[in-house]
């Protein structure tokens, strides 16, 4: 999931705002088009490219026919939604910012897939209110001072838990949760304490921001250890998201956060118990 923030800084050269919303204009405006995946879609050339982020595509198109639902938490233009949608999935997706969720929709649209979604043009969080977000597009965060985003590009947008909107829906129904929202995975994950503990439990796919854009010159996510141990304590284990997927133990988190430095290799990983996992890495 860093593939498209690296390719959004080499597109607007992260040194003229200007330039970079109007590349989100004319981003917004084109017209969804076929892609090599066999749906429509636009909103950003890499994602409509066919060869977008390999291993977490692998990954998702693995999990998708053992799941009945795939919620997608930052679903951005809604790249990981069409592959799910495609995948005759039921979709239920969380994006804040205004011009992501146009994307989304439209792609949706030019594909007839309304029946099958439910979009939800906020963000999650701990609580219920009103949120700062700081930036657009794909470096969008809640986090101030998130990847050098000057503190005056700040937009409100609202906000919910995870348990409120969902309830008891995702109980019994197997489940993948996708997470990409840039730095606030804590505070999504302490908002969703009902779906964690949840008998049928989800897997879930988060991008877990460790040494990169982390604000004030922060070497380490300071919430590291903490979001980690969320799933640890719900009964999951945690893998890396690669193509070799490896075990991630408490001491593992330990040793980067002691080092300040990212030794695990990927900021991509799952979370899943340990009978699912079997099933995984069995196909």
């Amino acid at each position: 999931m860093r593939k498209i923030k690296r390719i959004w800084r080499k597109m607007t050269g992260r040194t003229s705002r200007k330039q970079a919303k109007t590349d989100a204009a004319r981003a917004t405006a084109a017209v969804p088009e076929m892609t090599p995946m066999g749906f429509k879609l636009a909103g950003h050339d890499a994602m409509g490219s066919g060869d977008f982020e390999p291993t977490e595509t692998r990954l998702v198109k693995q999990i998708l026919p053992k799941v009945d639902v795939f919620v997608n938490v930052g679903a951005n233009i809604g790249y990981y939604c069409c592959l799910a949608l495609q995948a005759e999935r039921q979709v239920i997706a969380f994006e804040p910012i205004a011009e992501n969720v146009q994307h989304l929709l439209s792609n949706v649209r030019a594909n007839n897939w309304e029946a099958l979604i439910e979009v939800y043009p906020l963000a999650l969080s701990d609580r219920i209110g009103v949120i700062d977000i700081y930036g657009w597009g794909t470096w969008a965060s809640v986090i101030k001072g998130w990847a050098g985003t000057a503190e005056r590009h700040v937009t409100q947008v609202p906000t919910n838990r995870l348990d409120n909107v969902l309830a008891a829906r995702l109980e019994n129904r197997r489940s993948l949760i996708l997470v990409d929202i840039e730095g606030a995975e804590f505070l999504m994950l302490a908002g969703a304490h009902r779906i964690l503990e949840q008998t049928c439990a989800p897997i879930w796919l988060i991008e877990i921001s460790i040494d990169e854009h982390q604000p004030n010159g922060l070497p380490i996510n300071p919430r590291l250890r903490e979001t980690f141990d969320l799933f640890w304590r719900s009964g999951y284990q945690a893998w890396t998201a690669t193509d070799d997927p490896r075990p991630v133990e408490p001491a593992d988190v330990d040793h980067v956060v002691a080092s300040g430095t990212n030794l695990l290799g990927t900021h991509n990983f799952l979370f899943i118990k340990s009978q699912l996992m079997s099933e995984l890495l069995a196909h």
